[in-house]
């Protein structure tokens, strides 16, 4: 399976409260929650449902996995639309050091107390037939995953606006990475997608 990261982000990087600050992001000081909310056009919308429904399985960090369970995997409204359906019937993987019994059915934990024993796991997860293995929002597991070369695309939707504080999707002091864009729209009100390929490290002008 390919192994697909899909991002909503700010101008400025920021994934952090996309949907709403939750009391763990209120706590840290974050009080600009909402962003995306409302803010793509429904071709936008269209494509962001189409993106969940061909997924063969999702890959979750922890605090993802439990904020989309609360939402998508209990309010009916939400069970009932087409993301919710394609999160029901598809399997769900997700990393993490303190879960046990997942109230979601069809979750599969894979302990990430060891990083070498995560990454074997997500390799045998890439190497099971299918078209593939989504991960959304997750900014920590989708840094994780990219400083260890297994992502394969990204799909980055970003809004126009500045947020000027939350988690940054790129670290500041993280590894460079050279992309290829292999697709791009803009929607009427701005919000644009970009589908990008890992293309291994820039390249940089020889100094003089």
């Amino acid at each position: 399976m390919k192994l697909t990261t899909v991002t909503q982000l700010t101008l400025d990087g920021v994934v952090q409260g996309n949907g709403g600050a939750s009391d763990e992001d209120r706590r840290n000081g974050f009080e600009r929650g909402g962003w995306a909310l409302g803010r793509g056009d429904d071709e936008t919308r269209e494509l962001i449902t189409r993106t969940y429904q061909r997924a063969d399985a999702f890959l979750f960090g922890r605090r993802t996995y439990d904020l989309f369970f609360r939402s998508w995997g209990t309010v009916d409204q939400m069970r009932a639309h087409p993301i919710g359906v394609a999160l029901e019937q598809a399997p769900k993987y997700v990393a993490s050091t303190t879960l046990t019994d997942p109230a979601w059915s069809g979750t599969t934990v894979l302990p990430a107390a060891r990083p070498a024993g995560l990454a074997a796991a997500i390799g045998e997860l890439k190497a099971k037939p299918g078209g593939e293995l989504q991960v959304h929002g997750s900014g920590t597991l989708v840094r994780w995953l990219l400083a260890n070369d297994l992502v394969d695309e990204l799909v980055l939707t970003v809004v126009p606006v500045v947020l000027g504080q939350g988690e940054r999707l790129f670290p500041a002091d993280g590894p460079d990475l050279a992309l290829d864009l292999l697709e791009s729209r803009v929607d009427s009100r701005g919000v644009t997608t970009q589908v990008l390929r890992p293309a291994g490290r820039p390249q940089y002008p020889a100094t003089a």
